[in-house]
C-alpha cells in the first residue's frame, strides 16, 4: 500500500469518490483530512514526537526526583526550594539544547498550545506533540516510582496548590508564570531579532528557574501540565488537577497572542491586516456621493444644506456596496 503522500492527484479523486459514496462523507471530506494530515507520515515528524516523548520523560525523572526529601523522620527537613528550582530550570535548558533542532523541544503542552496560536506549527501536529509529551510524563513520573525508596518517595512530586490559598489564586499564579516564561520562549525565538547574543536555552532555563523561585510556596510552580500529570497519575492524586492545565493554557495563549500579532508582529501579517482594514472601511460609492461646484461654496461654520451642493442617492439595488467588502477580504 502507498503511503498517504505518494497519491497523486488522479488517486486523490479516486480517494474522494469512495469517502463521497460512504455514509459518512457528511463529517469527513477527503480534501480536508489531506491538508489537516499533511506531513504526518513522515520520519522527521515521527522523531520530532518520539523526541518530545524523550524529553518530557528526562525532565520529569529529574524535576520531580528532586523534589523528594531525603531527610530521616525523626529530623525532616523543609523541602529545598533553590535547589529544586536550579534543578528544573537547568534541566529545561539542556534539554532544549539536546531535542531544540529535533522537534523543537517544546516539553510543555503550553508552549505547543501558543506555537498554535502562533501559526508556528500544525493543528494535527500539535496534538500529537501534546500527546507524547503526556506519555513521556507519565513514564517518567512510573521510573521515578520505581527506583525511589518508598519511604521517603512522599507523593512523587505531585503539584497541589497551597492550603492557605483558594483554587483561583493557584489559577492565577499560574496564568502569571505560564506567561512570563511564554514570552520568554517567543522573544528569545523570534527570527525577526538581530540583538539576541546569548544563550536562547539558558534564557528559558532562567524563566523557568524564576518561576520556580517565586511560585512553589503557592502552587508548587508546574507551568507545564504535563509535569503535573505524570505524577497525579501515579499516585492517583488530583486535588485541584484543573488549576494546572488551565491555568498554564490560558497564560500561553495570552502570551502567544500579544507577542506574535500585538508587540511584535510579523511585518508580511501586518500589512495584511492593513491592507484589509483600508478596503474595509474606504467608503463605497453605492449609498452617498457629495458633488461639489467649488471649495469655496462649503463654509466650515455652515452646517446647512448649500444651494450649490448637489446631494446624490443611488438606488442600492444598482449595487450592494457589502459586495465590496467582502470581495475585498
Amino acid at each position: 500500500m502507498k503511503p498517504l503522500s505518494s497519491y497523486c492527484s488522479t488517486d486523490k479523486q479516486a480517494l474522494c469518490q469512495i469517502h463521497t459514496n460512504s455514509k459518512w462523507w457528511p463529517l469527513c471530506k477527503c480534501d480536508s483530512i489531506m491538508v489537516a494530515c499533511k506531513g504526518i507520515w513522515t520520519q522527521p515528524f515521527w522523531k520530532a514526537v518520539s523526541g518530545e516523548f524523550l524529553a518530557m520523560l528526562i525532565f520529569v525523572l529529574l524535576s520531580c526526583g528532586s523534589t523528594i526529601n531525603w531527610s530521616s523522620k525523626d529530623n525532616p527537613q523543609p523541602a529545598d526550594i533553590v535547589l529544586i528550582s536550579l534543578c528544573v530550570g537547568l534541566s529545561i535548558a539542556t534539554l532544549i539544547q539536546c531535542f531544540g533542532h529535533i522537534s523543537g523541544a517544546h516539553i510543555n503542552p503550553a508552549v505547543t498550545v501558543a506555537m498554535v496560536c502562533m501559526r508556528k506549527i500544525s493543528l494535527a501536529k500539535s496534538a500529537f506533540y501534546i500527546v507524547a509529551q503526556s506519555l513521556g510524563a507519565v513514564a517518567g513520573a512510573g521510573i521515578l516510582y520505581l527506583v525511589t525508596p518508598s519511604n521517603v518517595a512522599g507523593e512523587l512530586g505531585v503539584t497541589k496548590v497551597n492550603k492557605d490559598l483558594s483554587s483561583g489564586h493557584g489559577l492565577l499564579v499560574e496564568i502569571i508564570i505560564t506567561f512570563q516564561l511564554i514570552f520568554t520562549i517567543c522573544a528569545s525565538c523570534d527570527s525577526k531579532r538581530n540583538d539576541i547574543t546569548g544563550s536562547v536555552a539558558l534564557a528559558i532555563g532562567f524563566s523557568v528557574a524564576i518561576g520556580h523561585l517565586f511560585a512553589i510556596n503557592y502552587t508548587g510552580a508546574s507551568m507545564n501540565p504535563a509535569r503535573s500529570l505524570g505524577p497525579a497519575v501515579i499516585m492517583n492524586i488530583w486535588e485541584s488537577h484543573w488549576v494546572y492545565w488551565i491555568g498554564p493554557l490560558v497564560g500561553a495563549v495570552i502570551a502567544g497572542t500579544l507577542y506574535e500579532y500585538v508587540y511584535c508582529p510579523d511585518p508580511e501579517l501586518k500589512n495584511h491586516f492593513k491592507n484589509v482594514l483600508t478596503k474595509a472601511t474606504k467608503q463605497s460609492p453605492g449609498d452617498y456621493s457629495e458633488v461639489e461646484e467649488s471649495k469655496s461654496q462649503v463654509e466650515s461654520d455652515d452646517l446647512l444644506m448649500k444651494p450649490t451642493t448637489v446631494h446624490t442617492f443611488f438606488d442600492k439595488k444598482e449595487k450592494d456596496p457589502s459586495g465590496d467588502v467582502l470581495s475585498s477580504v
